[in-house]
């Protein structure tokens, strides 16, 4: 059985900033947070800038692409199964698999 991707539009890279805020959840800012990323068997340190239920936005400016599974260590809650659905600027947007409680 094959694993077929599938491409939406919150995969899309943006060229321009949102206007409005159009997501429902709260973020929380925590630039003070690292946490580890894993992408493809390699560990990376990275910064988290907000935390949310379903996401994160990390500092990173290694080679990642949008679609790709990644895990990301926190601190305070075990490793994460999430999905690279953004990058811009040196910064990686990640969908967590199962929402964070």
């Amino acid at each position: 059985m094959s694993s077929r991707f599938h491409l939406h539009g919150g995969m899309i890279p943006r060229t321009v900033r949102r206007m409005f805020d159009e997501r429902a959840e709260d973020r929380i800012e925590s630039e003070s947070q690292t946490a580890v990323l894993t992408i493809r068997g390699r560990n990376h340190i990275v910064t988290v800038l907000n935390l949310s239920s379903s996401g994160a936005m990390l500092r990173f400016s290694g080679d990642a692409h949008i679609g790709e599974s990644v895990s990301v260590q926190l601190l305070d809650r075990g490793t994460i199964s999430a999905q690279v659905r953004w990058l811009r600027d040196g910064q990686l947007g990640v969908y967590f698999a199962n929402p964070l409680e």
